[in-house]
């Protein structure tokens, strides 16, 4: 029979054990715990001092991790030490005196978790009664128990928080839902895309926080579908951007579908970007196009301009100076008029080919509209047509040829002048102003605006959508063609209120030049 301080003994041992749990389920620290219970097991078992080594089995090395009574700092102990007291116990299966010491092991299940040691008073016999290592033994089992489910909890809470910066850590949004398509968990990126703590969207219905696209694709989604979840893209102005959608079901532990799991992929940069490398593609293959055909058509063009001016000359001394030609003048004219017709297109082709030597000045892009307007000045008001100049201060002027970049503007400005009237309109607006070193043209018409599946080919040559006879399609071919050999852009669209937009950016010149403001007859 257990003697009655034996009983009271090992109470008092489970209390401290007790306390050292409690004290970690308020805190969740294994040291300040241990460091608590020390100074109790020294006194309890009349010991001058107690310590508790913990194992790291990753650098296989004892730590002390708490201690009572004893002075002396200790650093780390190698597991494999033959000479310490602390390594010592490690290797033992029961409590075992040392000296002046008892050592016991810690063991969890299948695991080492340190030693216990506890060390006797000097001179009095302290703890020589051999019942004491039961008590020590006991001590040590309750205690490992203890340490270890602390252990498994810091491991299980590590491991969340691992699975939760991860979570959060993803770029793509996540949201979990359950079967009536209500929150239950999302990341960090899906709760600020709306606007909302990650408390605040537990709960909530997923359709008040996703566009109605994005919505209905998870609500018909299948949970038995095993084909794949496949992807989706959509526009969602709820989550601010274009995604590539997935969702797949959420399966529990039995097996049973609780939910849905959405993951969008914001591909917002990549379309733009994508959308960037298709219209480069564009300008690209034009400028390919343009070259192209400028060989061709470099050569006709200069073979066909010595007949025509001879046949304007003939025809000219034929009207003004024979008198036979008399009763023939009217259809003599008419035959001037279409080989003049023939004759400019033939420039045109030379100026498109590149065929025409540049002559760079520098110059005041406003002096050359000015000029372009006066030279359309009868037309444009028979036509009831207002332009209307906004100019910004200080526009720096350009290095260009003075009669080409006239051509590419009065091209431009005609092509508005029949837009507007053919839409019954009366305004064109033409803006100038300059931004990051480039000088910015913009007219726009009041006309009906350039259709989508003409604005693709606007600057073909040839390509015209006026009826035959009317146009020839090389203006805008040619405008382009004079823009880009000044090292500049052009670019066309529809205003949001309607109408064309034509946007001529050319390089401004910052040398200290005097800038040519050309002949002065036609400004206003």
């Amino acid at each position: 029979m257990i003697a009655d301080p034996e009983v009271r003994l090992h109470k008092r041992l489970r209390e401290l054990v007790l306390q050292f749990s409690q004290e970690v389920s308020k805190t969740f620290s294994l040291t300040a715990a241990l460091e608590l219970v020390t100074p109790g097991i020294a006194e309890v078992l009349g010991a001058a001092g107690t310590e508790i080594w913990l194992h790291d089995r990753r650098n296989r090395i004892l730590t002390l991790a708490a201690s009572a009574g004893t002075a002396e700092a200790a650093g780390p102990v190698p597991v494999e030490d033959p000479a310490h007291y602390a390594a010592d116990a490690l290797r033992l299966e029961a409590p075992a005196r040392r000296d002046h010491l008892i050592i016991a092991p810690l063991r969890g299940w299948r695991r080492a978790l340190g030693a216990l040691v506890i060390v006797e008073r000097a001179g009095d016999g302290g703890l020589a009664d051999d019942g004491i290592l039961d008590a020590v033994n006991d001590l040590a089992r309750q205690l490992s128990v203890a340490i270890e489910n602390v252990l498994l909890l810091e491991d299980v809470l590590r491991q969340r928080r691992l699975l939760e910066d991860t979570f959060n850590s993803l770029v793509d949004l996540v949201a979990v839902t359950d079967n009536d398509l209500r929150l239950v968990q999302t990341n960090a990126a899906f709760a600020e895309r709306v606007g909302l703590s990650r408390a605040d969207v537990i709960g909530m219905r997923l359709q008040d926080l996703v566009g109605a696209e994005t919505f209905a694709y998870v609500e018909s989604r299948d949970p038995q579908d095993t084909a794949g979840p496949g992807q989706h893209r959509v526009d969602d102005a709820a989550l601010k951007g274009t995604f590539l959608l997935t969702a797949t079901p959420l399966s529990s532990q039995d097996g049973r579908t609780a939910g849905q799991v959405l993951v969008a992929r914001d591909i917002t940069r990549q379309t733009r970007l994508e959308a960037e490398r298709a219209a480069l593609r564009e300008r690209l293959a034009q400028s390919e196009k343009l070259a192209s055909l400028g060989q061709f058509v470099a050569g006709i063009a200069h073979e066909m301009n010595n007949p025509l001016q001879g046949v304007l000359g003939h025809l000219e001394l034929l009207i003004d100076m024979t008198e036979a030609a008399r009763p023939v003048r009217k259809p003599l004219k008419q035959i001037y008029t279409e080989a003049d017709r023939a004759a400019k297109i033939v420039h045109n082709l030379l100026v498109f080919t590149g065929s025409h030597r540049m002559q760079r000045e520098r110059m005041s892009i406003d002096r050359l509209i000015t000029r372009v307007v006066a030279s359309r000045g009868v037309q444009l008001r028979r036509s009831g047509i207002e332009v209307v100049r906004e100019r910004a201060k200080h526009v720096p002027p350009v290095n260009v040829d003075g009669l080409l970049m006239e051509q590419a503007l009065l091209n431009i400005l005609i092509n508005a002048e029949h837009a507007t009237r053919d839409a019954q309109g009366t305004r064109i607006e033409i803006t100038t102003g300059s931004a990051n070193g480039m000088v910015t043209v913009t007219v726009k018409d009041s006309g009906r605006g350039i259709d989508p599946d003409v604005l693709p080919r606007i600057f073909d040559p040839f390509f015209t959508t006026k009826d035959v006879g009317q146009g020839t399609g090389l203006g805008l071919a040619i405008t382009y063609g004079i823009v880009k050999e000044h090292g500049g852009t052009i670019t066309a669209g529809t205003a949001p209120g309607g109408g064309a937009v034509f946007r001529i950016e050319l390089p401004a010149d910052a040398s200290g030049d005097k800038v040519t403001q050309g002949p002065t007859a036609h400004d206003r």
